[in-house]
């Protein structure tokens, strides 16, 4: 479809404000203390926001809706651990993260375990990284397509240049700036999506309500053929239990806040530890409604659609095309003229509140932890703020070549596929820091023992869901077993091998 002039204004106005916000911060990013931190000057409440949007991506306004349209709400039950997960961060990891200054969440375990480990880490979170921004810009390339009529390859390009041109000028103050305005799009239009819902089901908000609560659409469990089945809540790890799901939502929140360097770089961008904290707190505070939020839109438009069925909606509950589908399809149907440009903006904010953090943390981890540690020691600084700006335009570039990759390929819902892929490159990181910071046992030798086991274990896995090997486990709990394997390879052994000196 052709947008309508007042569409394209909103959007045209969204965009210039993006772009002026990176062209106004490129003044002052003449160091790369500046580029990467900011100066260490932000306030808590302005991170906390940022966290919101660096982890509410196009996954959230996206797959969760669609998610929740298809099947119900089980996968929503990891989210509920972040509260929990970051209480424990705030008292345990912040202080030890921040020390001396810290640019990124690996200098720390150099300091532990030695350079290699270190190296280590930093590299594993760079090739999460760039699978994960691939898929994110994949996913927003559907919104512009599918509303638009742009093809997706152009949709691709179109909205990857524009986010990495405003990280490579800005850097981290327009990253975190553009994402405290995004977070605000992003919750504005989908509260324009449930207005707009609420009032084409006849009895509204109550209808709603009582029609998806009567065919277990707000329940925790599976739908299949005979019926809805409630969650388990037994300890398994051959199907999802709602016990298991709260778990992997524990471990993956703590790796998010102990590993992730879109996370950690917020914390030593900070004033102080207590505004760093607060930051966590706001964060907490603020996500957890959001994506029930957008868990509950993707149940209002199956209400929706069962009263007023559309082919689409019916091919996606039978399996014949992706749940991502359902949320553009009722933008470009259903929402009236002049709200079509918000709710696009709100979708491409979405994508790029991830697309710049993930963006700019690259470029800091390549420049800080690989580069100036390995590479080229003792440079001038404009020399690797330099080397900063090219691994960010680089970084742009391997984003698109991947969104355009995925495209030709088949999944099923893509957040099974994102909590999938960051199961199998989580690497045991979560052990690792564990150990780092609550033992002293462990060596270099130990944790390099524990990687390779770990590495060995997440290969076969990749290379067995190729093939049709019936699993002892659910693939969503590959992260978890991968650090169970961390730690027994590498405290196990400690009791056997030498330790070396880090």
């Amino acid at each position: 479809m052709l947008l309508q002039p007042l569409d394209q204004a909103v959007l045209a106005l969204y965009f210039a404000l993006m772009l002026c916000l990176g062209i106004y911060f490129s003044r002052t990013n003449n160091t790369t203390e500046q580029y990467f931190l900011g100066g260490r000057n932000f306030n808590g409440w302005v991170i906390g926001l940022s966290l919101v949007g660096t982890s509410i991506s196009s996954i959230t306004f996206l797959a969760y809706p669609g998610d929740a349209f298809k099947t119900n709400w089980l996968r929503f039950l990891p989210n509920l651990m972040l509260p929990v997960a970051i209480i424990f961060a705030a008292y345990y990891f912040l202080p030890r993260l921040r020390k001396n200054n810290s640019v990124t969440a690996y200098e720390f375990l150099e300091g532990r375990f030695g350079p290699s480990v270190r190296g280590y880490a930093a590299s594993a979170f760079l090739v999460a990284q760039l699978a994960r921004i691939s898929m994110i810009l994949y996913l927003i390339a559907l919104v512009i397509q599918s509303i638009t009529g742009l093809d997706a390859e152009y949709s691709i390009l179109v909205a990857g240049v524009f986010v990495a041109a405003y990280t490579i000028l800005g850097g981290i103050e327009a990253v975190i700036w553009t994402d405290v305005i995004q977070t605000i799009v992003l919750i504005a239009g989908g509260l324009f999506c449930i207005v707009t819902i609420i009032s084409l089901v006849p009895g509204g908000l109550t209808e709603i309500v009582e029609t998806a609560w009567s065919a277990n659409k707000l329940g925790v469990g599976t739908i299949s053929d005979t019926g809805f089945e409630p969650a388990n809540w037994g300890l398994a790890l051959s199907e999802k239990t709602a016990t298991m799901m709260l778990f992997i939502g524990l471990i993956g929140w703590l790796t998010e806040y102990s590993s992730n360097q879109n996370t950690v770089q917020r914390f030593c961008a900070s004033k102080s530890e207590l505004e760093a904290r607060r930051a966590m707190f706001i964060c907490a505070l603020v996500s957890i409604p959001t994506w029930a939020f957008f868990m509950f839109l993707g149940t209002a438009l199956w209400v929706l659609f069962q009263h007023q069925p559309a082919d689409l909606a019916t091919s996606i509950l039978a399996g014949g095309n992706r749940a991502e589908e359902i949320l553009p399809y009722f933008i470009t149907h259903y929402l009236p003229s002049g709200l079509v440009g918000l709710v696009i903006a709100a979708a491409i904010a979405a994508a790029m509140s991830s697309l710049d953090s993930s963006i700019n943390a690259i470029a800091t981890v390549s420049t800080h932890d690989i580069y100036r540690r390995f590479l080229k020691k003792d440079q001038v600084d404009a020399h690797y703020l330099a080397f900063a700006r090219t691994i960010t335009t680089l970084a742009g570039m391997l984003m698109i070549a991947g969104a355009l990759y995925l495209l030709e390929t088949t999944t099923t819902t893509l957040q099974d596929t994102a909590t999938i892929l960051t199961s199998l490159l989580a690497g045991g990181l979560l052990t690792i820091y564990l150990i780092g910071f609550f033992s002293t046992r462990c060596s270099t030798i130990h944790i390099l023992l524990g990687i390779v086991a770990t590495m060995a274990f997440t290969l076969w896995t990749i290379a067995s869901s190729r093939s049709a090997i019936d699993y002892p486990f659910d693939l969503y709990y590959t992260g978890l077993l991968g650090n169970i394997v961390m730690f027994l390879v590498a405290y196990g052994s400690s009791y056997v091998v030498k330790p070396t000196t880090t």
